[in-house]
């Protein structure tokens, strides 16, 4: 069995006391839900060809699509959606960065995924400041037949993984909604029990001073760096944190730009 979810009302005290309570919020309808869906057909394009998962991290029956922002442009205004960006620059500051965005396709006979928190992947002792927010993008419904994200609502303050019979919380909310939670929340992804695939883009940040999941800078060409909202390209590493991470050859990465542009 699981426990009902709770959806938070579109406004920044809301979501941040969430994600002070809980460990997650979930918002609907921060995209219409047309436009969601048409998001996930041109996803679906792209991973077409893509192989299933490589270990039962991964899924053995889901496809996952890494390097998005290279890819496709119809997730810059996502990562830069002013509610959700607002709660992650509040929780990691506001000089995070995007860390590791992939599109996860979870198909018909998944099983659960392995426990588990995004932040586990740095060797920081706890405790410690959060340092990974990520944000669920829904372009499906999200149910609990075919994959809803499992979390434990309050878990994100223990050290120690839920015991055996804790029982989750089934993050299911429709098409268009987001679920926002912090990197030390322990959290799965769920069995997919339909015949057909569940869709969404996990577009996760961590805090300025950390090393990104994905190496953006070599992912994303100038080019496209160029073409895309300054503040995106800030969150893909065109950016310092204070007073001088991240330069290159003694200075602003945006000045990178700049030179190529100029010679």
């Amino acid at each position: 069995m699981s426990r009902t979810v709770d959806v938070v009302a579109p406004r920044l005290d809301e979501v941040l006391r969430r994600l002070d309570d809980d460990g997650y919020a979930i918002v609907e309808g921060l995209l219409p839900r047309a436009e969601a869906l048409a998001i996930g057909t041109e996803l679906r394009g792209l991973l077409d060809g893509v192989p299933r998962g490589r270990n039962p991290f991964e899924g053995y029956h889901t496809r996952r699509l890494y390097a998005v922002f290279a890819k496709t442009r119809v997730l810059d205004d996502l990562a830069i959606h002013p509610l959700v960006l607002g709660a992650v620059e509040e929780v990691l500051g506001p000089h995070c960065q995007l860390s590791g965005p992939t599109g996860i396709e979870i198909g018909p006979g998944e099983d659960e995924q392995v426990l588990h928190r995004d932040e586990d992947i740095y060797p920081v002792p706890r405790p410690h400041p959060q340092l990974v927010m990520n944000v669920m993008w829904a372009f499906d419904d999200f149910t609990a037949a075919n994959g809803a994200t499992r979390v434990f609502p309050g878990s994100h303050r223990d050290l120690d993984r839920p015991a055996p019979d804790t029982t989750p919380v089934l993050a299911e909310m429709p098409a268009g909604s987001a679920m926002l939670y912090v990197g030390s929340l322990w959290h799965g992804g769920g069995a997919n029990r339909t015949d057909r695939a569940r869709l969404g883009v996990a577009i996760e940040y961590c805090a300025g001073w950390l090393r990104p999941q994905e190496t953006h800078l070599l992912v994303v060409t100038p080019e496209q760096a160029r073409a895309v909202p300054k503040r995106l390209r800030e969150l893909l590493g065109y950016s310092i944190y204070p007073p001088f991470v991240g330069y290159v050859d003694g200075r602003h990465p945006e000045r990178l730009l700049e030179a190529d542009t100029d010679g």
